[in-house]
């Protein structure tokens, strides 16, 4: 059994397979029907609300062969008045695996602890893997066209990535540049610069990150590959979102700053 809370649950050589993998299942979609999850039944548990997570994960599900279950924060006593612990033992009875969007990632890691099925992570306060995945090989597709090895295709490649830089996305790019061998810029307001959190991660992991954090945009967008942003506000922190706009102004991509990137690179959110 195999959980996907953060981007290294992989290595490099499993997250190559799974990028192959999803170009065949590209291909073949409405041609051939793979039956991967036949018989099977997946809970999502959204805490967070979500058009293209939720979509992606329900019509996939159902197209390799399986059931997929929604359950909102009102639908489920996650953490409230039942531990997480009692629910990740009850769900695990029920369904073959859990799609989790919440807040706290430590709710992912204790699902993960306590139950006896395979736990994916749709997105915390902390990572958002399937996210950083996929652009990652969005990105490759293009760069290795339909025949070229889509991993090494992200190799020395730069990513500048502007606004809080201190949060899941830009957390989730420090973690996944260094497992696909990626250069990461980061650029940002001095107060959200890269947290210890994600620093003491990547130690762990024994990986070494390519990245460098500036408060110049200009500087993290010279030559990018890729010039990558995120909402300036995410879901719980409405309260600061003009505050939030305020600071981090400097950092909107606009014409004029894209053009210091590559003649071809790619604009993402």
């Amino acid at each position: 059994m195999k959980h996907f809370l953060k981007e290294t649950d992989f290595s490099a050589r499993e997250a190559a397979q799974i990028f192959e993998l999803a170009r065949t299942f590209k291909a073949e979609r409405g041609r051939k029907r793979h039956d991967n999850l036949a018989n099977q039944s997946w809970a999502l548990i959204f805490s967070k609300s979500s058009t293209r997570t939720r979509v992606s994960f329900e019509v996939g599900i159902h197209e390799l062969g399986g059931h997929a279950l929604f359950l909102n924060r009102n639908d489920i006593q996650l953490g409230r008045g039942e531990s997480i612990a009692d629910s990740a033992r009850v769900l695990s009875r029920f369904v073959h695996g859990l799609v989790v969007r919440t807040y706290a990632h430590s709710d992912i890691e204790e699902l993960a602890r306590w139950g006896t099925i395979p736990v994916i992570n749709a997105l915390t306060d902390f990572l958002h893997p399937c996210q950083i995945y996929t652009d990652a090989f969005t990105a490759a597709e293009r760069w290795a066209g339909p025949d070229g090895n889509l991993f090494e295709s992200l190799r020395g490649r730069k990513v500048a990535f502007l606004g809080d830089t201190c949060f899941n996305m830009a957390n989730s790019w420090i973690l996944g540049s260094a497992l696909f061998g990626m250069k990461l810029a980061l650029a940002g307001p001095e107060t959200h610069a890269p947290r210890d959190e994600i620093k003491r991660l990547l130690a762990e992991e024994g990986l070494e990150a390519d990245y460098f954090f500036t408060t110049d945009a200009e500087e993290a967008v010279r030559d990018a590959d890729i010039v990558y942003t995120d909402v300036w506000a995410s879901m719980g922190q409405e309260d600061e979102a003009a505050a939030r706009r305020a600071e981090m102004a400097p950092y909107a991509v606009t014409a004029e700053l894209f053009a210091k990137a590559k003649p071809d690179a790619f604009f993402m959110h």
